[in-house]
């Protein structure tokens, strides 16, 4: 009997599980890629694994005359906060067909450069990872758990607005005519204690900054001058950095239009549980299961948002 060489298709072979430290390092590449997170907007508690609490210490009038005895001088509060992320899980499926050609061509590279493309299960987990960071972003000023079409987590704007002792005040319908006021009056909201911190920031959506940058460039009503800052008109700005009245703007695209919020970086918590047991990604190929071209990509993982004093945080909305 002789035997003849056999050349069989290539197969993708794509089932690969992550689970705890490993699941871990591309679930923080998810989470922590949403603008506000990356850009270095929050303070990070990571690997919390049920909640963590956030203690708040608030004292009275410190300094007193000098005498010979010892007096106390001040009233000691100590309150807490606590962050809880919440379960979270990702459940996908897709169609090889719909992919692989594009993969195939995109990781090969061009020319003379071409190279055997990596794993397929890289492709899908750089897609969801991108995905969810944008659903993060949203999520951690706009989540609403009460609402009928969000399964996440409470977000900032939904938190300071149920919080008495945050500093409110009242929105108007940002344009670019009205932005510089409206800021302006942000800022005098903002504590004096606060006002000149490192980390203290106005965080504002895209579109009040869009209306910003636009309002720098020329509006005369406003004290600019008909070309802006420096004459330069429309040219001025090049995506650098913004400020207002001394105080540093930070720009996040998963705000609400007409809200902003006044606050140090310090005092505003993203809890995840990163690289503890919770976390899992799993890439499945259903072939061998079913006949079928689909893969089903599963992400299990935690998230939250918390904020510290609220008597520290102004809420324009």
């Amino acid at each position: 009997m002789s035997l003849e060489k056999v050349n069989l298709a290539t197969t993708t072979n794509i089932t690969t599980t992550y689970a705890g430290q490993f699941a871990g390092e591309y679930i923080a590449a998810a989470l922590l890629s949403a603008s506000t997170i990356d850009d270095g907007g929050l303070t990070i508690k990571g690997n919390i694994s049920y909640k963590e609490v956030i203690k708040k210490l608030a004292t009275t009038e410190l300094v007193s005359a000098a005498s010979c005895d010892f007096t106390p001088t001040s009233t000691v509060t100590l309150t807490e906060r606590i962050l809880q992320p919440t379960e979270l899980q990702v459940n996908l499926q897709l169609c090889k067909k719909d992919f692989i050609s594009d993969w195939e061509a995109q990781s090969m590279g061009f020319g003379l450069a071409q190279t055997l493309p990596p794993k397929f299960s890289d492709f899908m987990l750089a897609h969801v990872a991108a995905e969810v960071a944008q659903s993060n972003e949203l999520n951690l000023w706009q989540g609403d758990t009460a609402a009928a079409a969000n399964n996440a987590y409470d977000g900032f704007e939904k938190l300071l607005a149920a919080d008495a002792g945050v500093i409110d005040v009242a929105a108007a319908t940002l344009d670019a005519a009205n932005i510089i006021a409206e800021l302006g009056k942000v800022v005098d909201a903002i504590p004096g204690a606060l006002y000149g911190k490192e980390d203290l920031f106005i965080y504002v959506g895209s579109a009040a900054a869009k209306f910003y940058v636009q309002a720098l460039g020329g509006f005369a009503a406003n004290g600019l001058g008909a070309n802006g800052v420096a004459n330069m008109g429309t040219q001025w700005w090049n995506n650098g950095s913004l400020t207002v009245n001394g105080v540093k703007i930070f720009v996040c695209p998963g705000m609400s239009a007409n809200k902003m919020v006044a606050a140090q970086r310090s005092n505003l918590y993203f809890g995840t549980g990163l690289l503890n047991d919770t976390q899992e990604v799993r890439v499945l190929d259903m072939q061998d299961l079913d006949g079928s071209q689909n893969v089903r990509m599963v992400m299990r993982y935690t998230a939250g948002v918390q904020f510290g004093v609220a008597e520290d945080v102004v809420l324009y909305a």
